[in-house]
């Protein structure tokens, strides 16, 4: 039997096991220009949390009872297609199955000959691309500045961090335990760290870590941590705002600091942005991440859960900060 998962159920706040449901289907035999995949590595993210609410966003809600869908690489089982062979990996968004049947369309070829398999979809895949565009497209990081990262210890955030050490920048990560602390200034080269959840005064505490003032913020949390912030910006800031994972599960609007006067003041930039902004720019960034990485000048750790069925919790797990790095599930 191949399993499936669903969504069976649209969350009420921080999402359940419950609203998640496993399925046992049947593979339909292979049509000519298929192939048929098997799931390896799947890819659970924070930005999911908003495909399963039922509103309109830049990317169609989840359908309830169908199954969901976000990157994963898989290998090629039997190949009906000229393009694909048995053996091939492939990147792709594809259905949280064990195994799925492809015409092959919107599928990257991977070589993990190259690079660990889960690595595309890491620093080589959607996170690495979003760490690399978000700040130098949007941030414009000069070198000798400052770099904020919340959130700094997560997937995206600890390759942004180590991006801008590689240009030069002097660089803060925030994150929630001392253990990611210590992670972010070792493992990563980060200049300081802080732990939001020890710190009684985050304004307090980005003034200190941050003499100089912030030049450039890279957002994954948003909330009071964000707010703490606009307090220590200079004169042209720019705030890159990739993800805002502290309100993604409130059920009524958050309170928050009024930002246009900090805004005015700093004649500052504050930009969101999802990764499909900058399609045009992906070989470019690719090419650039790769060699980086392979210069050794970038480091990524992962958090790895084995089995489809520790899926849903793994996700869930995003949302109580349980990953160091990138969250992926091995099949």
């Amino acid at each position: 039997m191949n399993k499936t998962i669903v969504l069976n159920s649209r969350p009420i706040g921080k999402p359940k096991l419950s609203d998640f449901k496993f399925k046992d289907g049947t593979l339909p035999e292979l049509s000519d220009g298929e192939i048929l995949l098997r799931s390896v590595y799947v890819s659970v993210d924070p930005y999911l949390r908003g495909r399963m609410n039922d509103v309109k966003s830049y990317i169609p809600p989840f359908e309830l009872h169908k199954p969901i869908t976000s990157g994963i690489v898989a290998e090629v089982v039997t190949s009906k297609n000229q393009g694909f062979s048995e053996g091939d990996f492939v990147l792709g968004m594809l259905a949280w199955k064990e195994q799925q049947v492809s015409n092959g369309e919107g599928l990257l070829k991977v070589d993990p000959e190259k690079a660990p398999l889960s690595a595309y979809l890491g620093v080589l895949g959607m996170t690495g691309l979003t760490a690399y565009l978000g700040l130098t497209e949007i941030g414009k990081p000069k070198k000798g500045e400052t770099l904020v990262v919340s959130g700094a210890a997560g997937a995206v955030g600890s390759i942004v961090g180590q991006i801008g050490k590689i240009l030069g920048l002097y660089v803060v990560g925030i994150a929630g335990t001392d253990e990611k602390v210590d992670l972010l200034k070792t493992d990563f080269g980060f200049d300081e760290a802080i732990n939001y959840n020890t710190t009684d005064n985050m304004v307090e505490a980005l003034a200190t870590t941050c003499p100089d003032g912030i030049d450039v913020y890279f957002d994954n949390v948003g909330g009071t941590i964000s707010d703490a912030v606009l307090f220590n910006i200079n004169k042209h800031a720019r705030m890159i705002i990739c993800g805002a994972i502290s309100v993604y599960n409130k059920t009524s609007l958050p309170k928050s600091v009024s930002v246009q006067p900090f805004l005015i003041r700093k004649s500052a930039l504050m930009q969101g942005f999802i990764i499909f902004d900058y399609e045009d720019k992906y070989p470019e960034a690719m090419t650039q991440l790769t060699a980086w990485l392979n210069e050794g000048k970038l480091n990524y750790t992962e958090t790895i859960r084995h089995g489809i069925e520790k899926t849903p919790q793994a996700f869930i797990d995003l949302f109580d900060g349980k990953n160091k790095g990138k969250m992926v599930v091995k099949i």
